[in-house]
């Protein structure tokens, strides 16, 4: 069995998302399909969805919601971080093979990731980080890029006797989640007095990158598409909260950011 990636080592990571969905069904099959998650158990109206063991999506059903809205405040992407290089590739080739649509597919230099959108419209990316130790830091700020990604340098990575995809490998984890905001200084600030992140990486003033630990990001803010965008309508799909697992958390603990957004804290009991 592979090991914990790097993203979930750290003091403060993040843990699992929650999606609002108008048919939680249908979305919870198009996980369970596309990003290999399994169904873990269901209560009441919520499907909870993980690999292995580890829960990573709870999908709350509520068929009066309204449809998200791409310029609020919001998900932007939940990123689902594959433990080696050589499941990036199985999973390329299941997508591959079952046709399945995706929005880009990018080396960022400390990671390589494709990326989806569910059918509800929210984000997804699959990826695959680079050995950490290979990253290059200027500072206190990691180098990252947005270049092609060479899939087949990718597809070389899995063993001939090991290709096929079986799922999302048990110590699939969520590495990251990226959210739309309105002003990314303000969620930076925020960030950084709620749960002490470093920002790692700025690109203008319209996005930031800030992580615990020295990982290249836990939480990506962005205002490319949501400009001075006010307080989330809760009524509406898509993201409900995002939880954090922290090393300094002694009980649940529930906050929100400037813009609403759910940000829960549990203990981490590793």
């Amino acid at each position: 069995m592979s090991e914990l990636p790097f993203a979930a080592t750290t003091p403060i990571s993040v843990s699992r998302v929650g999606l609002k969905a108008k048919d939680a069904d249908k979305l919870a099959a198009y996980y369970r399909a596309v990003v290999g998650l399994n169904e873990l158990s269901r209560d009441g109206s919520v499907i909870t969805l993980g690999a292995g063991n580890r829960p990573l999506l709870d999908i709350e059903a509520d068929r009066a919601a309204k449809p998200d809205d791409p310029r609020s405040a919001g998900l932007f992407h939940t990123a689902f971080l594959l433990p080696e290089r050589a499941d990036l590739g199985r999973w390329i080739r299941h997508a591959i093979d079952q046709r399945i649509p995706v929005d880009g597919a990018s080396d960022h230099l400390v990671s390589e990731a494709l990326y989806l959108t569910d059918p509800e419209g929210n984000g997804i990316e699959i990826y695959a980080d680079r050995p950490h130790e290979s990253w290059n830091w200027h500072g206190s700020h990691v180098e990252m890029a947005t270049i092609g990604l060479n899939v087949p340098d990718v597809l070389a990575t899995v063993p001939a006797d090991n290709a096929e995809w079986k799922g999302a490998p048990e110590n699939s984890v969520i590495g990251h989640v990226h959210l739309r905001v309105g002003d990314p200084k303000e969620a930076e600030a925020w960030w950084h007095k709620e749960f002490g992140f470093d920002t790692v990486a700025v690109y203008g003033g319209q996005a930031v990158f800030l992580s615990s630990g020295g990982y290249h990001h836990h939480i990506g803010a962005n205002s490319w598409q949501s400009p001075h965008a006010g307080k989330r309508d809760a009524g509406r799909t898509g993201l409900s909260w995002v939880e954090m697992r922290s090393a300094n958390a002694k009980t649940n603990e529930t906050r929100e950011d400037p813009w609403g957004t759910v940000i829960r804290t549990v203990p981490d009991k590793a």
